[in-house]
């Protein structure tokens, strides 16, 4: 009788709750969007990638296969050549100029001054306008009878008034400046996001030891800053490489062909040349270009990273 009581009188154990199966999604979700994408990208770029191979006018309906016959072309052309030396140059002087300024600005702007929300704010303007805009600006300060030229011979430096757009041995790093000038505070960003996430108390610690600034720089910052400076270098690399805007409001690629990068000469092959078929070529070794240059930079950033880490 005891137990029977004893039985009625205890609350009942409640029952285990059952873990919801969840199976793996059904793989058909992602056919609709699948479909998209191939219809958008991938049969464009595939049908892009044969008319490399063909001599077809951007017109005519009635071309024919020509083989690796562009290809061989672009090997024998100064100009595509030249154009490939252009967009190297371009894209390493601005991977460098650029986060190299912008790391200075954000270790600036990352001080406790009064006006840093001011300086962060006006040093990341540039990067919000629109490329082009920004390239028919700096054409007009850097006219012959621009602002800057007006400027020196207003304080009278007449002797330091060039032609900044038309000289072929300046008008490369013409470019070259308009680019850092305009994303130099994009990158200022990234790497303040990076140095703010620095915790305070290992710099204090640095400084009771004694290191300097430079040392907790290099022992403490640039490791800890290794993620933004692999999203930084990947960023202007690639976007030097694909650059396009900024050169042909400029300068159109010229005086000549002196500042033309493989973009600009695509540009031109297809739609004044009427060369639908040797252009897409161009375009095909951009993009192998492009590819290299991102794989093989992601590779070493990322050993680097994980090392620093």
């Amino acid at each position: 009788m005891t137990l029977d009581v004893k039985e009625r009188l205890s609350p009942p154990v409640a029952a285990a709750p059952r873990r919801r199966q969840y199976g793996a999604p059904p793989w058909w979700f992602v056919v609709p969007a699948l479909l998209l994408f191939a219809f958008v990208v991938l049969v464009p770029s595939a049908r892009g990638v044969y008319y490399a191979f063909t001599d077809w006018d951007g017109l005519d309906p009635a071309f024919a296969f020509i083989g690796l016959d562009n290809f061989a072309a672009m090997a024998d052309d100064p100009d595509a050549l030249q154009a490939v030396w252009h967009t190297l140059l371009i894209a390493v002087a601005i991977t460098v100029i650029q986060n190299g300024i912008g790391l200075l600005l954000a270790l600036g702007v990352n001080s406790v001054i009064k006006s840093r929300n001011f300086l962060r704010v006006l040093l990341f303007a540039p990067a919000v306008v629109t490329p082009i805009v920004t390239a028919y600006l700096w054409r007009n300060l850097l006219g012959p009878d621009g602002a800057v030229n007006s400027l020196f011979s207003a304080v009278g430096l007449d002797s330091w008034r060039q032609d900044w757009l038309g000289d072929p041995d300046l008008a490369l790093w013409m470019v070259v400046l308009v680019v850092v000038w305009q994303f130099a505070g994009y990158s200022m960003v990234i790497f303040l996001a990076g140095l703010q996430a620095v915790p305070r108390e290992i710099y204090e610690a640095a400084a009771i030891d004694g290191s300097g600034p430079f040392r907790r720089f290099w022992s403490i910052v640039r490791p800890l800053l290794a993620p933004a400076i692999t999203i930084n270098l990947m960023l202007s690399i690639i976007g030097g490489i694909k650059l396009f805007d900024q050169v042909y409001a400029l300068t159109g690629g010229g005086p000549g062909h002196a500042t033309d990068t493989i973009s600009t000469l695509i540009y031109k092959d297809a739609f004044t040349l009427g060369e639908f078929g040797y252009s897409i070529a161009l375009a095909v070794v951009l993009t192998v270009i492009v590819a290299i240059a991102s794989a093989g930079q992601y590779a070493v950033l990322s050993r680097n990273e994980r090392a620093a880490s």
